[in-house]
């Protein structure tokens, strides 16, 4: 017996009765009205799987009018519910004019009693579809939801980064692709963020892709998905970031740090709009908006045969520059002020403040890191405040490229920094050729960079 509510409405009873008896021992419950007008007043009519409908209750009338205004009245009530109309009147043009206006199908009086249980059960089929899409999209809307909540915020009134948000606000109402550019730590995930918010795609996903994280041989997996059995460890299906941002916006941090190679199969798929999962021969169609971002000169890498110029033009359609920390004039305070609320909160430290010693040496700072150190260095500052005031000694801040105290570097990972920030200087920012003179891999240098929080 089906866990299901059906509910048979027609104005004779001995039709009633014998639906009842045939329907009660395949479906758990079974209701029967004789008057349709009772529909408009029938309780809780939203919690039945199936109506059974006559079409015709009044005395020498057999146009099927009645019924087609009956079916109205039920699915503006219960627009999920699976209508089955019945005539003993049957004629192709009304079924046709029936299942046009709603019904899931139509049977004829009288009845064959297993064509009538097929056709219930193929009613109820549909009801159980509809009512598991329902709870899908419940579930996917709840989900954009939680990944769209943008937990950071653009903080800042600046003149330098209002001609930013100007700019955002313009491009972000059309859908062309746009190159987020700027130093490290700058915010260009924040921007990349504020566009798609802005943007007609802002209740659909944001997907970030970190590509400097992404090895070469995992790129086409991770952006473009796989099929079952393609590779030792693909054990089902998967969908790639691609389509995981269908109809909404992916983000591409980080794109200098792409092969020649694989930016030949992203070019690919941006020109296309379409994605091959790896193992698998099938074309899937795909709708997003690009965002990319780099802290490179990608013109320079084109210029040194780095980067490929058609990739360029594809991903560059608008370019926004993030200006650096210190091109913010007012907002250092303004965002020290803010993480310190943010720490103080997290950490339980009520009452803590700066002085005016600790200000002037926080504003005199060139903030190399930009945001990203600016948020390390309040996090770490209230993190070990051992009072209620901030003084200037309770920063740590970068000296000539390095984190460093009075005493010089006293950690391993202080040492590690200064070294990196050395071969890098020395190297007039180019990470391969940083990393060759560490003698550690691109990648082991980005990793490493990225855990610091540089």
């Amino acid at each position: 017996m089906l866990d299901s509510k059906i509910l048979v409405i027609d104005d004779n009873k001995s039709v009633l009765s014998a639906l009842e008896i045939l329907l009660q021992f395949e479906y758990k419950t079974v209701k029967t009205i004789s008057n349709p007008n009772q529909i408009s007043s029938f309780p809780d009519l939203t919690d039945f799987d199936i109506v059974l409908l006559d079409m015709n209750f009044s005395a020498g009338v057999n146009t099927g009018n009645e019924g087609l205004f009956w079916l109205r009245e039920i699915r503006k009530k219960a627009p999920q519910i699976s209508v089955i109309m019945m005539t003993a009147y049957g004629a192709v043009d009304l079924a046709v004019k029936a299942l046009k206006e709603g019904a899931t199908d139509f049977v004829l009086k009288p009845w064959n009693n297993d064509k009538l249980l097929a056709t219930v059960k193929s009613a109820y089929e549909l009801r159980k579809s509809r009512k598991e899409i329902k709870k899908l999209k419940q579930k996917e809307d709840n989900l954009k939801q939680v990944i769209n909540q943008n937990k950071n915020y653009i903080v800042g009134n600046s003149k330098a980064l209002n001609s930013v948000l100007k700019l955002v606000s313009k491009v972000a109402k059309t859908d062309v692709n746009v190159l987020v550019t700027g130093e490290n730590g700058t915010g260009k995930e924040l921007i990349a963020r504020e566009l798609h918010g802005s943007s007609i795609r802002k209740n659909e996903v944001f997907i970030p892709v970190d590509m400097g994280s992404i090895s070469e041989n995992l790129f086409e997996s991770e952006l473009f998905g796989h099929s079952k059995g393609s590779f030792t460890d693909a054990k089902e299906d998967r969908a790639g970031k691609f389509e995981a941002a269908n109809g909404g916006t992916l983000f591409l941090d980080e794109i200098g740090n792409l092969s020649l190679q694989t930016q030949a199969k992203l070019l690919s798929a941006i020109q296309n709009k379409t994605i091959v999962r790896v193992g698998s021969n099938k074309s899937i169609p795909v709708d997003i908006r690009l965002i990319c971002a780099t802290n490179e000169n990608l013109d320079k890498m084109v210029a040194d045969g780095l980067f490929r110029e058609d990739l360029l033009y594809r991903i560059n359609t608008i370019q926004v520059e993030v200006p650096p920390l210190r091109e913010r004039e007012g907002d250092i305070l303004v965002l020290a002020d803010f993480y310190l609320n943010k720490f103080v909160n997290k950490y339980g430290k009520q009452g803590l403040r700066m002085n005016q010693a600790a200000q002037e040496k926080l504003m005199g700072y060139k903030w190399p890191g930009n945001i990203r150190e600016l948020l390390h260095t309040m996090e770490r500052a209230v993190i070990l405040s051992e009072g209620n005031v901030l003084k200037p000694t309770d920063f740590l801040l970068e000296v000539k490229g390095t984190i460093v105290s009075e005493k010089g570097p006293s950690t391993l990972e202080e040492m590690e920094l200064l070294m990196i920030t050395k071969a890098l200087n020395q190297n007039d920012g180019n990470y391969s050729a940083a990393a060759e003179q560490l003698g550690i891999s691109r990648q082991t240098l980005y990793n490493k960079l990225k855990k610091i929080g540089k």
